[in-house]
């Protein structure tokens, strides 16, 4: 709900997007032509007008969107919940059932888009007249407000008491369903925007929300300081010209254009139009002669190399003629290790560790001391990424 303040040139309505969307629907929803036919319902003795069942606002929405049963009724629930639409029978319960339980359509004037402030006043001469209606009985968590908001805006109450009354007195001259049907949209409106405790607050920002740009908040020091800092730390951070970015852009591009399938073609033909295979053959992770567009993409740089299965293949017959194989593999049981299975994230970190990195190991490699110390250390609590560090360094060996 927008608080009101002095305008800054920008009125921050949260999820105006989202809202208005919704707000959309409703307005198909009560078509006379398209939408849900409404019709008078009996409510205990009361016949309410314009009233439309559970499991027709359900599966309008079905037939309409076209979605599943389960999106659909998480959908009604906000419709519900954002108070679009109030339930006549069960005022507390703000869920769609899907049943023969009835609803009214909010009026327009009191859709969440229009952002109306929820004003102390308002909420304080509901209260009272509810309070003479009844007698005194309110739930606690009304009497609390009440009280509250009679110490707080205590110098206008006779106001609100007086305006109170004269709402109460001119509700008795409403026809009863009318003022059966006023009383169910007025407790639904109140129910969304002063909700009770336990209930949850649909309009309410919370802490991942936007907050409101026209809000004045306190400058401390430590906001400044935190201010200098991040300053700081932007100075430092090396900048590279747009016209350096778009050339190297314009260079990836010409460098990787032959080997795009949508912009050069696919060779010898596109298997999803023309039904020949011999494209996903020639390119197949392990094929026996791998293709030249795919050898030529090898040399663009050393990650192409390391992406390919065929093209690790083929290093790692390089790596054996300079004894170094051990590398490659270390490298592959780091990544099986980083992407497999959670529960056996244990087991492995120890097998690759007994296998390349402990004293004496059978296929032992060549790190430095500050790396084997970090992973070593790591090791007493394995998780994917602990070999981060050797896998890294092992990386950058292989690449020189």
């Amino acid at each position: 709900m927008t608080v009101t303040r002095l305008d800054q040139g920008q009125r921050h309505r949260p999820r105006m997007a989202f809202l208005k969307k919704i707000e959309a629907l409703m307005m198909e929803m009560q078509n006379p032509d398209t939408g849900i036919k409404t019709q008078t319902q009996k409510v205990m003795i009361t016949n309410i007008p314009h009233a439309v069942a559970g499991n027709d606002i359900l599966q309008w929405i079905l037939q309409r969107l076209q979605i599943t049963e389960e999106e659909a009724l998480h959908l009604g629930d906000l419709f519900v919940k954002y108070g679009y639409i109030y339930p006549l029978q069960e005022p507390k319960n703000l869920t769609l059932r899907t049943d023969g339980s009835l609803y009214r359509f909010q009026t327009p004037y009191f859709w969440p888009a229009q952002s109306w402030p929820a004003d102390d006043t308002d909420y304080a001469i509901y209260l009272a007249k509810k309070n003479i209606k009844r007698k005194g009985i309110l739930e606690e968590y009304e009497k609390e407000h009440y009280n509250m908001l009679n110490q707080k805006i205590n110098y206008k109450w006779d106001f609100v008491i007086m305006q109170a009354k004269e709402q109460y007195k001119a509700g008795k001259e409403r026809k009863k369903e009318d003022r059966y049907a006023l009383d169910c949209q007025e407790r639904a409106y109140w129910l969304v925007n002063r909700t009770p405790p336990g209930m949850l607050n649909v309009l309410e920002y919370g802490l991942d929300r936007a907050t409101d740009p026209n809000e004045n908040k306190k400058t401390t020091m430590e906001f400044y300081r935190r201010e200098i800092m991040y300053c700081q730390q932007a100075i430092m951070k090396s900048r590279v010209k747009s016209s350096v970015s778009l050339g190297g852009l314009v260079k990836y591009s010409e460098q990787f254009l032959s080997n795009d399938p949508i912009l050069s073609g696919c060779l010898p033909s596109n298997p999803w139009v023309t039904d020949d295979p011999d494209f996903w053959d020639l390119n197949a992770k392990l094929v026996e002669v791998p293709t030249r567009t795919r050898v030529e993409r090898w040399a663009f740089n050393f990650s192409e190399l390391m992406r390919d299965p065929k093209g690790r293949q083929n290093f790692q017959l390089f790596l054996k003629k300079e004894f170094s194989g051990e590398n490659l593999s270390f490298w592959e049981a780091c990544e099986d290790l980083k992407y497999g299975d959670q529960s056996k994230v244990k087991e492995k970190a120890e097998e690759i560790y007994k296998l390349f990195l402990a004293p004496g190991a059978r296929r032992w490699i060549n790190i430095d001391g500050t790396t084997m110390g970090i992973t070593v250390k790591g090791l007493k609590h394995p998780h994917r990424y602990v070999l981060d560090a050797a896998q890294t360094h092992i990386y950058m060996l292989m690449k020189k």
